[in-house]
């Protein structure tokens, strides 16, 4: 137990970081083995440790934590980013970690942790005592990457949860981007959206500006799609119709 108080403070920590604070690989090994078999820490994945509290024998540290805590570099991003500011629409038990650290998608404790490759240029703040991207980076990283994460309907009712958007940052996160398709689904969301979210005439002028000029599908494999002409895209008939389905074809699995 000598050290189990200064791994309380750090709340989880890495084989490596131990190793540092007790000076001898041997010494952490044991630390290690014993503290396992004591139940005072357990296994996240290899070589990385949550501690164990004494009181409620459960991890001191919550899922976001666990996630953000993993590398000195790392941050939550996507739906995880949405539930760590209160604006996800459900718990996901999964856990959207960028880093540039590679690593293989793992569980502990019901939750799966993914990696997301690290951008450069992406908008991350410390939002209590976790690293995570910005309420508008997080917009736009979930509107470009609906289909691999959280799916369109999940996308828009966090949305709908967000009291508010920086429009000049939501324009650095698509400059930063630089991809006319998002530029198309950004534009198209937000002017369905627009009861919602009052962007300026100006937002919406840019999102046509450097929208691509091809014509695409905002969703692979619409059954049924209406041709928005500004913004050159299929779509659903409207987004409160593909929302009031309910579970639909279009769901990412969370």
């Amino acid at each position: 137990m000598k050290h189990y108080e200064d791994l309380v403070a750090r709340g989880c920590f890495s084989r490596d970081e131990l190793i540092k604070l007790v000076k001898k690989p041997s010494t952490a090994n044991n630390i290690i083995y014993n503290y396992q078999k004591k139940g005072l820490i357990e296994k996240v994945k290899r070589d990385y440790y949550v501690v164990i509290s004494l009181e409620t024998k459960q991890p001191i540290l919550s899922r976001y934590q666990i996630g953000a805590y993993m590398y000195p570099d790392a941050y939550l991003t996507h739906h995880s980013a949405f539930e760590v500011y209160g604006y996800g629409s459900q718990v996901f038990y999964e856990c959207f970690v960028a880093t540039d650290k590679r690593f293989t998608d793992f569980e502990y404790n019901g939750v799966l942790y993914h990696r997301v490759p690290k951008k450069t240029d992406t908008d991350v703040i410390m939002h209590g005592n976790i690293r995570v991207t910005s309420v508008e980076q997080t917009v736009v990283d979930s509107i470009r990457d609906f289909e691999k994460i959280a799916g369109l309907e999940e996308v828009i009712r966090c949305l709908l949860l967000v009291p508010g958007l920086n429009e000049k940052k939501m324009i650095e996160c698509l400059e930063k981007n630089n991809n006319g398709f998002l530029y198309q689904k950004c534009g198209y969301i937000f002017e369905e959206l627009s009861k919602e979210f009052h962007l300026s005439s100006a937002f919406f002028e840019e999102c046509e500006k450097k929208a691509s000029g091809a014509k695409r599908y905002l969703i692979k494999d619409l059954r049924e799609s209406v041709y928005q002409e500004r913004w050159r895209l299929y779509t659903p008939s409207s987004l409160n119709s593909l929302i009031n389905k309910g579970v639909s074809d279009y769901d990412a699995i969370g």
